[in-house]
């Protein structure tokens, strides 16, 4: 039987197998072995699957979140749950960051993330801030590990790479090992704990300032 549920499973799929460039109605429904018209009595529009598809997806992030935990272990606990969800459905991910959600689903994890900052002592302005960077720094790991290869990320395998010329390059030439290989999840860990660090020191030198005005 169609529903709006099997619909949204259905532009996922595809999503993971093309891009979301490849959904559209028409291809959704040959992908259901339905008629196009049929779609529409569950959803209006491919915009409005595609806000489906992203609040779905984030529907699915398990948080193991510990209220009494510091904030700075929260950060790491909700990076790595969003980590996780974008591993699953990497495709799809750049749906969730593409669009502007307003439902539960969707705007829970932002809760949570906005929340955990505030409660650190941030203000509004900086939580959010914040919130796009890590969104930032998680969609840029996964783009690396998924295939794309831009500049300084490792090379894959099956690349050949020119030898640098150590007179001209000698730092690329003695770090090349390093250039040439990586631990995605390491490489994460790394990051991570570099922003967490950063925004701990932030956090404390505001902590500092209200104290000397008291």
């Amino acid at each position: 039987m169609l529903s709006r549920n099997r619909i949204v499973a259905a532009a996922i799929d595809l999503i993971e197998r093309e891009g979301a460039d490849a959904v559209s109605m028409r291809r959704i429904a040959s992908e259901l072995s339905v008629g196009v018209m049929s779609l529409y009595n569950h959803v209006p529009n491919k915009s409005a699957l595609l806000d489906a598809v992203a609040e779905t997806v984030l529907s699915q992030i398990e948080f193991t979140d510990d209220p009494a935990a510091h904030w700075t272990d929260r950060v790491r606990i909700q990076a790595r749950a969003f980590r996780q969800i974008a591993h699953h459905y990497p495709r799809s991910t750049m749906v969730v960051v593409s669009r502007q959600l307003q439902s539960t689903a969707g705007l829970l994890p932002v809760e949570r993330a906005l929340s955990t900052l505030r409660g650190a002592g941030f203000d509004g302005q900086e939580a959010v801030r914040m919130l796009r960077m890590f969104i930032a720094y998680i969609v840029g790991s996964l783009l690396r590990e998924v295939g794309v290869t831009p500049t300084f990320a490792p090379v894959r395998p099956d690349i050949k790479v020119a030898e640098a010329d150590p007179a001209l390059f000698p730092q690329v030439s003695a770090l090349s090992p390093y250039l040439l290989s990586c631990d995605h999840d390491e490489e994460f860990e790394f990051g991570l704990e570099l922003l967490v660090e950063a925004m701990a020191v932030r956090a404390g030198r505001k902590a500092g300032k209200r104290s000397a005005r008291e």
